[in-house]
């Protein structure tokens, strides 16, 4: 089950963030910061599944953009790893070459 879906810049600011459980907003604040941190630091090597807590994070880079997913330890990372490139296959369709600002201003009209 997907847990959060996020989009972040290089600089580490969210751009898009959607919850599909309930988590305050100051522990929102706090696990974006960690979630991004963990992403941001990591190696164009290195997987892009982690183990985080009490669930995996799943994300993918691309150009100034990263999309993280929390997922919980059942779900099959592969998978969210393939939802994630359609995702951003769509929005490149819809936006004709999706690019931070695309996001930036048009978080109102993508519904995740």
């Amino acid at each position: 089950m997907i847990k959060f879906f996020l989009m972040v810049n290089k600089q580490g600011q969210t751009r898009l963030s959607r919850y599909y459980e309930h988590v305050e907003i100051t522990k929102r604040t706090m696990l974006e910061a960690e979630v991004i941190k963990t992403c941001l630091s990591r190696s164009k090597d290195q997987c892009s599944f982690i183990e985080y807590k009490d669930f995996k994070l799943v994300y993918r880079q691309y150009a100034a953009l990263f999309v993280v997913v929390g997922i919980n330890q059942t779900e099959n990372e592969m998978a969210v790893y393939e939802l994630i490139h359609n995702f951003v296959e769509v929005l490149d369709k819809y936006f004709s070459r999706v690019s931070e600002l695309d996001v930036s201003f048009s978080v109102s009209e993508i519904h995740l």
